[in-house]
């Protein structure tokens, strides 16, 4: 007995060193974890990167060690009693104590500041911008066996390297693991999280007679290999994408962008490794050309991630300030979504808390700001995809061009297919005689002229222009540099909406150009211009079918082609300069700045040119500390219900530590040094582990120790999201639908969600098998969701949301009780149930059984019943009332009318909307 005693009080003492280190014993302040969260909490909002009063910083090492505005050192090393910043906090005098209207120190915290100055005050990066490396995979059963702190079943428990990991920190916090969870639930889980759907009964049951050892394993492949998977985490992308099908802002318009959505369903379905997804997404445009000199269609469709910011419509508008707007989006986006790290504040000053100085901010935006988007009505750029006769069009040209100046062909199928450079309308200048600047385009009437400043015309032998009136006989003349000065082209205006092609005068230089109208027959007729631009002649113009060429040229310009915005760069005149904008506001410019990541990280490679492409290649590379642990953690939440760091959206020093930083880093470098960045292999490993295919039942000594589960004791339960609530409910009446990509759809909702008082755009409700597709489809307007899901907790995708917060409100319930698609799959259940048993408490279990995959309680089913027979009498008693219950299918009973209704309570259960 007393040796059993000593050998537990050894254990215990080596365990606690092993876990808590030498700080335990009196040892080495630890900057990160004991210092810097004093400096957030109680220093930086005064002396930081908002504010340095006293010329006093903490953000940087070196800012602390230099004097302030009173000549004082407010940390000197080794000497805490020398230290400004101690006696500031120590001192009485009311008009020199810190913090200043904050809450003191406590004598503890105090300790650890002086404890850390006397020991030097060392300074240490953060956790999450150093480089990963790969940490050993704990030993748990020569560690916890040695000990005999393990049981049996402890010890054979781990699965693969993440359950050492765990098992670590569960014994570490005196829990125990959970044993597996029964097959029907197992299932259940991995297939919504996987698949987004649930399994249907059959796979259940394949899944209870196979007693094979890699029965799950199969299970596991088969929902990778699923064309569902895509889908499933396409939902989840489509939030970080702020993907929507309108512009947003207060007009919201229509906007095609649901090409971009299928791109991403494919890359998943295909496994598209992650750092290839993320190039294309950011820099598809940069990348290798095809055959016809033109970026491949996929990789440009993939840029439509950053077209996903809006566009606003509204008149007096300014255009610029708007475009700035997106600008900045698309900065705080990337860093939020692949760098987990709140960008935002950098813009207006330095980092609050981490050491990102503010003109990190705008040496980052210059990476973005060349882009040729520019806030105009109609989103140009445009990708622009040609079917049947002018697809034909196309290709004679680009063959003409091939024939007769091979060096053109970029230059032509350029401008067809995104028609890019050109000059927008806002880039006019308003002349002196009858001309008015509109949102979508400039308006100019008889005798009325604008102004185009500083176009390079060398090598120019062509312009081309949207133009449309109504005016007779009108005529619009180029003049050079001057309102009278030389003639460049005189145009005779057709009465249409067309684009013209149509020669200038060669002349070399930037010059300014002149537009003057005539068009005497017509005087009040606005000829209106939407964009202009001067390009190289088309060649072999002495050839025989030269004509023909043009007109096709003109045509495929001219014709409405479906389309949707990309992203562009701009080059040559139509780069831009980046400048600081000082405290934040674009319309103050400070010093200018070339593209660059920030000085925290590693820097890009030397050498390379600094643009898109560079950036993307950065981010995703392996000396990129931040971009491998956050993607892994976003996954790691998917299927958790909370990420490693649970802050998935801030990985710096605001926000929360890992749990288990040594298995995020295990994680993050298998997915890039083994697995190459593919998704489907990162999410086997964490679904094949011990640790995710616990029970997620739980008990008192598990809830009060850790009621959140936090070191993950025991598996996840998580209420389903917005989509997969809706999903299952289909997906468990036999309603959902299979089809996949194209256009979104309009479901059924709730009358009178929309208002569209610009465009009269309505809901209009999608026939066949289109009304039962899943929700990644949903036609999703910004200032309208569909009301459903944001009930459920989808935002409004205005803007990039990293996370679903989720709530528990009586709306929820009101939806699945009375929202049609609810009411609809509530219905064709009942249908079911009817044909499946012969009693109603036969039907009952079969619906419960088709839900969660479970037998039912007796005491459940006993309240079921209840349910059942009130509502059977009331139908019996008022038959009239079953047509306002059952109004989707054919059959009309007071039987199923009853059905309906308990099915109706069954889709509101706890588990299931729950994932458990």
């Amino acid at each position: 007995m007393i040796n059993r005693i000593i050998i537990g009080s050894v254990a215990l003492a080596v365990l606690l060193f092993y876990f808590t280190g030498a700080n335990w014993f009196g040892g080495k302040v630890d900057y990160n974890a004991e210092v810097k969260p004093i400096l957030n909490k109680h220093c930086m909002g005064c002396h930081g990167g908002v504010k340095k009063a006293g010329d006093v910083s903490f953000l940087f090492e070196h800012e602390m060690l230099e004097p302030g505005k009173s000549g004082k050192i407010p940390v000197v090393r080794g000497d805490a009693d020398a230290s400004e910043m101690i006696r500031r906090i120590l001192t009485d005098d009311p008009d020199e104590k810190m913090p200043k209207n904050g809450t003191p120190l406590s004598d503890e915290d105090v300790a650890t500041l002086k404890k850390w100055i006397n020991q030097g005050a060392e300074w240490k990066t953060h956790w999450s911008y150093k480089r990963i490396e790969k940490p050993e995979v704990p030993s748990s059963k020569s560690i916890w066996n040695l000990f005999g702190l393990l049981n049996q079943e402890e010890s054979n428990w781990p699965e693969n390297e993440i359950d050492h990991f765990v098992l670590q920190k569960v014994k570490e916090n005196k829990l125990s693991v959970s044993p597996e969870a029964d097959k029907a639930t197992l299932i259940r889980r991995v297939s919504l999280d996987l698949t987004g759907l649930p399994p249907t009964e059959k796979e259940v049951q394949d899944f209870k007679n196979d007693h094979s050892d890699n029965a799950y394993e199969k299970v596991v492949d088969r929902l990778l290999k699923s064309p569902a998977y895509g889908e499933k985490w396409t939902s989840m992308w489509m939030d970080l994408a702020r993907y929507a099908d309108t512009k947003g802002y207060e007009s919201d318009g229509g906007r095609s962008m649901w090409r971009y959505r299928d791109y991403v369903v494919k890359s998943f379905n295909d496994d598209k490794p992650f750092d290839q997804f993320t190039i294309e997404q950011l820099a598809g445009d940069l990348l290798p050309k095809g055959k016809d000199h033109f970026p491949k269609e996929e990789n440009m469709i993939a840029t439509g991630y950053h077209r996903n910011t809006m566009t606003n419509n509204e008149g007096g508008t300014d255009d610029e300030e708007f475009r700035t707007a997106a600008l900045i989006d698309r900065v705080n986006t990337t860093w939020e979504v692949w760098q987990g790290t709140t960008f935002a504040c950098i813009q207006c000053h330095s980092h609050p808390y981490d050491p990102i100085p503010h003109e990190d901010y705008f040496k980052y935006m210059a990476f973005f700001n060349n882009t040729r988007d520019e806030d105009v009505w109609d989103e140009w750029p445009k990708l622009r995809f040609y079917k049947g006769e002018d697809s034909a069009r196309v290709e004679r040209v680009k063959q003409w061009i091939t024939q007769h100046n091979p060096k053109q062909t970029e230059e032509v199928t350029q401008f067809m297919r995104v028609m890019e450079p050109k000059i927008n309308a806002h880039n006019f200048i308003k002349g002196d005689q009858s001309t008015v600047l509109l949102i979508s385009y400039y308006g100019v009437k008889d005798k009325g002229n604008a102004r185009i400043p500083a176009v390079d015309l060398t090598g120019a032998g062509n312009v081309v222009m949207n133009i449309s009136t109504k005016a007779e006989n009108a005529v619009l003349t180029l003049h050079l540099d001057k309102l009278d000065g030389p003639v460049l082209s005189q145009i005779k205006i057709p009465v249409r909406d067309t684009v013209l092609v149509a020669p200038i005068v060669k002349t070399n230089g930037k010059h300014d150009i002149y537009l003057s109208l005539k068009s005497p027959k017509s005087p009040e007729e606005w000829v209106r211009i939407t964009w202009m631009s001067f390009q190289k002649e088309l060649p072999g113009s002495d050839k025989v079918g030269y004509d023909k060429i043009v007109a096709d040229y003109s045509t495929v310009l001219t014709r409405p082609a479906e389309s949707m915005p990309v992203v562009w760069e701009g080059k040559g005149d139509f780069a831009r300069k980046t400048n600081v904008f000082v405290r934040g506001n674009w319309m103050v410019k400070g010093a200018e700045v070339q593209p660059d990541v920030p000085r925290l990280l590693a820097p890009m490679p030397k050498g390379v040119q600094k643009d898109r492409q560079s950036l993307a290649k950065w981010i995703v590379s392996r000396e990129n500390a931040l971009t491998g642990r956050v993607i892994v953690n976003r996954f790691w939440e998917q299927l958790f219900g909370r990420g490693i760091v649970e802050t998935v959206e801030d990985f710096g020093s605001q926000g929360s530590e890992p749990t288990h930083r040594e298995l995020l880093d295990w994680l993050a470098v298998k997915f890039i040094e083994e697995d190459h960045w593919s998704v489907k292999k990162l999410l086997k490993t964490i679904v094949m582990s011990a640790t995710y295919r616990q029970s997620s039942k739980t008990d008192k000594d598990k809830l009060e120790k850790d009621p959140y589960n936090i070191w993950i004791s025991r598996g996840p339960r998580v209420r389903l999201s917005a989509e997969q609530v809706r999903d299952q409910a289909l997906a468990c009446a036999g309603l959902i639908s299979k089809k996949m990509y194209g256009p979104g759809v309009m479901p059924a909702q709730p009358d009178k969600i929309w208002q569209s008082p610009y465009s009269g755009e309505k809901w209009t409700l999608s026939e066949g098998e289109d009304r039962y597709r899943r929700g990644v489809y949903t036609y999703w307007k910004r200032t309208a969701p569909y009301p459903s899901m944001v009930t459920f907790d989808a935002p409004s995708r205005e803007f990039c949301q990293s996370r679903r917060i989720l709530t528990n409100t009586p709306l929820q319930a009101l939806v699945t009780l009375n929202d049609p698609v609810y009411l609809e799959a509530a219905e064709k259940l009942a249908s079911n149930m009817l044909k499946r048993g012969k009693t109603p408490e036969q039907q009952l279990t079969e619906g419960y059984r088709m839900l969660t995959f479970q037998p039912i309680e007796k005491k459940n089913l006993n309240v079921l019943v209840k349910v059942y027979n009130q509502a059977l009498s009331t139908y019996k008693n008022k038959p009239v009332d079953v047509d306002s219950i059952l109004v989707y299918g054919t059959e009309r009973s007071p039987e199923l009318a009853a059905l309906t209704i308990s099915a109706n309570v069954m889709l509101n259960l706890d588990n299931v909307v729950t994932k458990e």
